[in-house]
């Protein structure tokens, strides 16, 4: 399985969603390969927001060694599963893919957890540190749905 995780910058939420992903797939013993992109250029090579990094530290997930990057429409068909944490990332995807566009592969993250309500992951970004706290909460949710939902035709 291959899943990969969409904000607009990949500083915040999308490696945050990658490493929560990411551990809890290795933890089950999947092998699963996760991945985050930023729909935006700002934060290219750059690592997560040290927010975000302290955050994962203190849930026992390290995500320091992940650079940022770009969606690009290749990613389409790259991955099985993509995850977007609002709506306009979701705009923003499906105006990158183009021709590859897959509506069946990409889904609002919280969707995991309120089917079909399409809610968004807040951009932790202008907040306290109180945001991306709350920020890891849903994501940590939302990837244990994820694997209950997934985990049963994985290769294990």
């Amino acid at each position: 399985m291959k899943i990969l995780m969409i904000c607009l910058g990949n500083i915040c939420r999308s490696p945050l969603a990658e490493g929560i992903l990411q551990y809890k797939a290795d933890k089950a013993g999947l092998n699963w390969k996760v991945d985050s992109a930023g729909t935006g250029n700002w934060h290219i090579g750059e690592p997560p927001h040290h927010l975000s990094q302290k955050v994962a530290r203190l849930n026992g997930v390290d995500i320091s060694k992940q650079c940022c990057r770009q969606f690009r429409k290749e990613d389409m068909l790259q991955y099985d599963k993509i995850y977007v944490m609002d709506s306009s990332n979701y705009n923003d995807v499906k105006h990158i893919s183009r021709e590859l566009w897959d509506e069946s592969k990409v889904d609002l993250l919280l969707n995991e957890l309120y089917p079909g309500q399409n809610r968004n992951v807040p951009d932790p970004w202008y907040g306290t540190e109180d945001g991306f706290h709350t920020v890891y909460d849903m994501i940590a949710k939302a990837c244990d749905n994820i694997l209950r939902k997934y985990a049963v035709n994985a290769k294990v």
